[in-house]
């Protein structure tokens, strides 16, 4: 009698709902478990997404601290800290003076931008009328308008940079701290992993931050090479050629460089840019500066960046305006700025994943033939 207790109570426990004695439904429940934790991993992520694209800003301007840093080794056999502060001072300075250039010189040149969109808009329609066109006046009002809310939307852009400021400074003090010391933090992230994985993240991690360095060090060369070309074409070369100096010489130069820090999309907005003040002189003015764009593109698109990428990784032009499009609807100006960056590292962790899978697929295949 006690037997068959027995046995009613094991049958019981076999066909209680809390317990699962068939394998494929504990398969399809485990998997429903991992389903559940990646949607609220990546839930968590959308939710921590802006701070963590802020420690990723910092990371991007450490990797140009460091890489300064590690140039000036070679020549100076000084303190890493050292050589990191005259990396800081020499930009600090660098910043001052652009920002005394801005001030006292291009600031006069930048007032000049609502006037010669006005003028060239009075042309347009003049030459429209010569033509014989007839132009709508609502129809006109209406392009108006869609200018205005573009130049609406630059400005709100502007304006969130500048509003921010604090995003900016926490960037800063971030990167530098990292860049002092970046091998503290490299062990800090390694001691949260698990023993046998934390070979591979130093290899991972140092290969990240080599390319890192080589792709930063390449945008820096190809911003200077932009802003220094695009003035001496516009400032030097256009009077020698019997067109004349093209007004806002230096505030298209100083514009071009920065832009060049955005693939693809900086090199479009630089270009309508000196276009538009090189058509405000005339025909001739402005075929020149659409030559001039297109030199300057070029020499940096076939000479520049093919230099650079053979030490770096190699991005698919239509893959990073792709990401820089996303980035930049999901977080704006600071998405669109770190896209490229981000999605180098994104590159070189899966390859280095695929690699460590070739790793383990020849490992397993010795032990096999053994």
């Amino acid at each position: 009698m006690a037997d068959e207790t027995q046995d009613i109570h094991d049958q019981d426990l076999g066909t209680s709902p809390s317990r699962i004695n068939d394998p494929r439904i504990r398969h399809e429940v485990a998997r429903a478990i991992v389903w559940v934790g990646v949607v609220g991993a990546v839930a968590l992520a959308i939710w921590i997404a802006r701070p963590l694209l802020v420690i990723f800003g910092a990371m991007v301007f450490a990797s140009m601290i460091d890489g300064g840093a590690r140039l000036l080794g070679r020549a100076l056999n000084i303190a890493r800290v050292w050589r990191v502060s005259i990396v800081l001072f020499v930009t600090a300075a660098f910043l001052l003076w652009l920002a005394y250039f801005a001030g006292s010189t291009i600031s006069q040149e930048a007032a000049q931008f609502p006037a010669i969109i006005e003028r060239q808009i009075t042309e347009l329609i003049d030459w429209a009328g010569r033509q014989g066109f007839q132009v709508d006046q609502s129809q006109l009002q209406n392009y108006l308008g869609n200018i205005g809310s573009g130049i609406s939307t630059v400005t709100k852009a502007l304006g969130g940079i500048l509003g921010g400021a604090a995003t900016i400074v926490l960037i800063l003090v971030i990167g530098v701290y990292v860049a002092i010391d970046p091998q503290l933090y490299e062990r800090g992230v390694a001691w949260m992993l698990p023993r046998e994985q934390r070979d591979r993240f130093y290899v991972t991690a140092a290969r990240m931050g080599q390319t890192m360095r080589r792709l930063m060090a390449g945008r820096l060369l190809g911003m200077v090479v932009e802003a220094v070309f695009t003035y001496v074409m516009l400032a030097w070369v256009a009077p020698l050629v019997g067109i004349g100096a093209v007004p806002m010489a230096a505030l298209l130069a100083i514009l071009t460089g920065l832009l060049a820090f955005v693939p693809n999309l900086g090199a479009l907005i630089s270009g309508a840019l000196m276009v538009l003040v090189g058509f405000s002189g005339g025909a001739e003015m402005g075929i020149y500066t659409i030559a001039v764009y297109f030199f300057v593109q070029n020499f940096d698109g076939y000479v520049v960046i093919p230099m650079i990428a053979k030490k770096t990784v190699d991005l698919a032009p239509a893959l990073v305006l792709a990401f820089q499009l996303i980035m930049g609807i999901l977080f704006g100006i600071l998405g669109l700025f770190l896209a490229d960056p981000l999605l180098a590292m994104i590159k070189v962790a899966l390859e280095r994943r695929a690699e460590q899978a070739n790793e383990n697929q020849t490992r397993e295949g010795a032990k096999d033939g053994a």
